[in-house]
């Protein structure tokens, strides 16, 4: 009898018969072959990478430097690197000696060197003695290099503070402060972007040597002068010893300024404030005697006048006024003809100018000039901050807005500025100060004529140079 049921399937053999069953098999892609274009790219973009080659970090003892595979790149990163791992080691092993030697007493000392490895394996004599003698030029030099070479080195210059144009000189003295003979070294002297170098001679005990030197005024800034550095080394130059003394000095060369007439152009009444000519029924600065008009004080009649007159007489005063200037200068050289650097210097000069007359004439006065603001200071003050403003791009409003704020009682202010300038400009700056405020464009303009208009409400005074300032200087007081 037949059964319906199927053999069981055989057992895998075990053991070391036991086949391992195959996993399926992928298929083998073909990258399809480029064409004559794709291959031209692929050859043009291995070539710019080659030539751009891959950027990777070397560090180095001195500083991390990045190199290239170009040869030429390379050899500048590894130059690069070695000398900044130079300073950094001469300026710190054995306490700073290393920095003592020049290129030239490296050089020296590595020729030695190589000398006597080339004669150790060539056996030359020669050599040897190259080898010994470079070596020993490089030791002497140090050894007579080591020692307290004292010297105190003093700067001065007079005056601090100068105009464009006058005489500033600076005077340096060396003196011998050790025990023994200082030998010919140098001095040199940073002035300005340029630097002074002198000698200085042979020096016996507590010896001094003195040197002038003169300090370029012809622009408006701040000039640095200084430190000193004294330089001593031997006559091959294989050691140079450098010391800095004391620090930097400035010179405030100032701008120039002219003369103008004094008169108080304020306009906010105040009985602390300057006496003008106008007149007034109630001040503290007494005047004269006129007749009583209908209407008068009585508490100002003077009885003893009008009872030896016949009649009433009171008593008229001069009216005091508060007078604050503030200024505010454009000093954007794209406002002025051709961009005119000059012009911007004139329009510093015309708020110098304007700054220190109100200051002697006892008056308080505020000046922006870009990144630069003085309020209620000194005239040597007001100039230095002149000095040292800087020329560019400057907001108005903004300006006129630290003005305010520095000087919110203002009696007058004025916009020195040039013909590139908006006049809707002009208004809006002028604008953040009070309605009471007398307001005056200045307008430096080398080719146009010399004038005064009043044009919406501004006093607009053009110049062409700071000398006319004060044949105009009448529209800065309020009509």
């Amino acid at each position: 009898m037949s059964s319906s049921r199927r053999p069981p399937t055989p057992e895998p053999p075990r053991g070391r018969g036991r086949v391992p069953a195959q996993e399926p098999v992928e298929p083998v892609r073909q990258d399809p072959v480029p064409t004559g274009d794709e291959r031209l790219q692929e050859m043009a973009s291995a070539v710019q990478q080659r030539a751009r080659g891959n950027r990777r970090t070397v560090t180095l003892p001195g500083a991390p430097v990045t190199a290239y595979r170009g040869t030429q790149q390379a050899g500048r990163a590894v130059a690069r690197g070695a000398v900044a791992a130079d300073a950094r080691v001469r300026r710190t092993w054995l306490g700073g000696h290393l920095d003592w030697i020049t290129r030239l007493g490296w050089s020296t000392l590595a020729l030695g060197l190589a000398c006597g490895l080339l004669a150790v394996l060539l056996g030359w004599v020669e050599l040897a003695l190259v080898a010994v003698l470079a070596v020993m030029v490089v030791v002497l030099c140090v050894a007579a290099a080591v020692g307290r070479h004292r010297a105190d080195v003093e700067l001065s210059v007079v005056p601090a503070r100068v105009d464009i144009g006058e005489r500033c000189r600076g005077r340096v003295v060396i003196t011998n402060a050790s025990r023994r003979t200082m030998l010919p070294s140098l001095v040199r002297l940073p002035v300005g972007g340029q630097e002074s170098v002198f000698v200085v001679p042979l020096l016996r005990r507590r010896a001094r040597h003195s040197h002038t030197f003169e300090v370029d005024t012809g622009r408006r800034g701040v000039v640095p002068v200084g430190p000193p550095r004294t330089e001593h080394g031997d006559p091959l130059g294989i050691t140079r010893r450098v010391k800095t003394f004391g620090g930097t000095t400035s010179v405030h060369v100032h701008p120039r300024r002219v003369a103008l007439e004094s008169g108080a152009h304020g306009l906010l009444v105040d009985l602390e404030g300057q006496a003008t000519p106008k007149t007034s029924m109630a001040d503290i600065t007494f005047h004269a005697l006129r007749d009583y008009e209908p209407g008068d004080d009585r508490r100002y009649v003077h009885w003893r006048s009008s009872a030896k007159h016949g009649r009433l007489l009171v008593r008229q005063f001069q009216e005091t006024r508060r007078s604050h200037l503030s200024v505010v200068v454009d000093t954007d050289p794209a406002m002025y003809p051709a961009g005119g650097e000059d012009d911007v210097e004139t329009a510093i000069s015309v708020a110098a100018s304007l700054m220190v007359q109100s200051i002697v004439d006892e008056q308080e006065a505020t000046v922006v000039c870009r990144d630069r603001s003085a309020s209620r200071t000194t005239v040597p003050l007001v100039l230095d901050a002149l000095t040292t403003a800087s020329t560019g791009r400057v907001d108005l409003v903004r300006s006129a807005r630290q003005a305010v704020a520095l000087a919110p009682d203002s009696s007058v202010a004025v916009l020195v500025s040039g013909p590139g300038r908006a006049f809707l400009e002009l208004q809006q700056c002028l604008g953040e100060f009070e309605t009471e405020v007398h307001t005056v464009v200045v307008v430096v303009d080398p080719g146009a004529a010399v004038g005064l208009r009043r044009l919406r409400g501004l006093v607009v005074v053009t110049i062409t140079a700071l000398e006319d300032l004060s044949r105009v200087r009448s529209g800065l007081a309020p009509a």
